[in-house]
């Protein structure tokens, strides 16, 4: 059984593949050892992150663990130098923005603490799990809970800093969508409750929609419960909930793979119901 269904990882794996540049071997011998499939490789990936399993366990005869990420033949790392994860990102959310439409004009952010017990260039001591080594990550959807952005950092990062940087990305982001709302609202959580996030909005020209400090709203009141079934959605892939990575170029390669993953799979649930194609799933209930 596919560790993804194949309705939802066929076209992630098609279009990924197409987003890579042509390999030209420069080699004037040739190779005596045949390139694995980008394929298979991608298969691999796929796997580790949803299971967050180690390279050595993920591997197989198929594939070896060197060939994904060891030494000269590591496949990942040609793959993040290219920067095909974030055009991923980019396509499926435009596939996503055309058949079903981005609820950009509400957007929703906040922070999600998981565990990161190798450590590395954004892990901190977590201030929910006695000090140990954690990964707080930055969290921007759209109104339906659609990732957006998700920008990693250590757990000791407080939510209100991060918070200039995800903006930033969204901003670049949607320059290459095909609209971008002029004037968007924010749902923050108390946590947000500071001067700077105000100034920061108010020069963005984003409404703010921020909960006070000290008083208890109901998180269905303003829409932010939609980030936190998007945490949720996240942290259900094992490599995100417990990270292994010590880089930050791989973390943010995973963190994009999975957003794309969730979008599809809320992209054939909504569109299973206005749309028909070859390849529809029996229910719109995919797992």
């Amino acid at each position: 059984m596919p560790v993804v269904p194949a309705s939802i990882i066929a076209p992630i794996r098609e279009e990924f593949l197409r987003l890579l540049p042509v390999r030209r071997d420069s080699h004037p011998l040739g190779c005596h050892n045949p390139r694995i499939s980008d394929a298979v490789v991608f298969d691999r990936l796929v796997l580790a992150l949803v299971s967050g399993m180690g390279y050595e366990r993920v591997a197989d005869q198929a594939c070896s663990a060197t060939t994904i990420r060891r030494r000269r033949r590591r496949r990942r790392d040609e793959w993040i130098k290219v920067g095909v994860a974030r055009d991923l990102v980019l396509a499926v959310l435009r596939a996503y923005d055309r058949m079903v439409g981005l609820e950009l004009e509400d957007l929703i952010a906040d922070g999600c603490i998981t565990k990161a017990p190798s450590g590395g260039e954004c892990a901190g001591k977590s201030p929910v799990d006695r000090g140990k080594q954690g990964l707080k990550r930055s969290q921007l959807t759209d109104g339906y809970g659609i990732p957006v952005v998700t920008v990693p950092a250590g757990a000791n990062t407080r939510d209100h800093t991060l918070l200039p940087e995800t903006l930033d990305t969204f901003t670049e982001l949607a320059e290459h969508l095909d609209h971008a709302p002029q004037h968007p609202a924010l749902s923050l959580d108390a946590g947000y409750d500071d001067q700077p996030v105000y100034t920061d909005l108010a020069e963005r020209e984003i409404t703010p929609r921020v909960t006070k400090r000290g008083t208890k709203t109901p998180i269905q009141t303003d829409g932010r419960w939609v980030v936190e079934r998007t945490n949720s959605w996240m942290n259900n892939f094992g490599k995100l909930r417990r990270n292994t990575e010590r880089r930050c170029a791989c973390i943010e390669f995973f963190l994009a793979l999975a957003a794309a993953i969730i979008t599809v799979r809320s992209l054939i649930r909504r569109a299973w119901y206005t749309h028909r194609w070859d390849t529809r799933p029996a229910s719109p209930r995919i797992r």
